[in-house]
């Protein structure tokens, strides 16, 4: 009897490995963070393709040449003008205004 015993007990453990090893794992569900991510990813991605399109266009500040004597004096005296208008401007907008 304790033989017969002995494999029953076998057998029913044996199927029961079987079962658990054989029967269908269900799939977890898509995490919606993951896509979330991908499509964080994507976008910084494209981001980083657009910056490095219009750094390109750029001049590097060891690249750009310096403004001459002559220039510096021109852009100091545009800006005197500038300002001599804009203190004698009331008057010219006032006649500009009439009819």
């Amino acid at each position: 009897m304790r033989n017969r015993a002995a494999w029953i007990a076998g057998a029913l453990g044996a199927a029961g490995v079987a079962y658990r090893a054989l029967r269908r794992q269900p799939q977890p569900a898509a995490d919606p963070r993951a896509d979330e991510l991908r499509r964080k990813l994507d976008d910084s991605k494209q981001l980083v393709e657009e910056r490095e399109e219009f750094e390109s266009g750029e001049t590097a500040v060891d690249e750009v040449e310096p403004p001459t004597l002559e220039g510096k004096r021109a852009a100091v005296h545009e800006r005197g003008h500038a300002a001599a208008r804009e203190m004698r401007g009331p008057k010219n907008s006032f006649q500009k205004n009439e009819p």
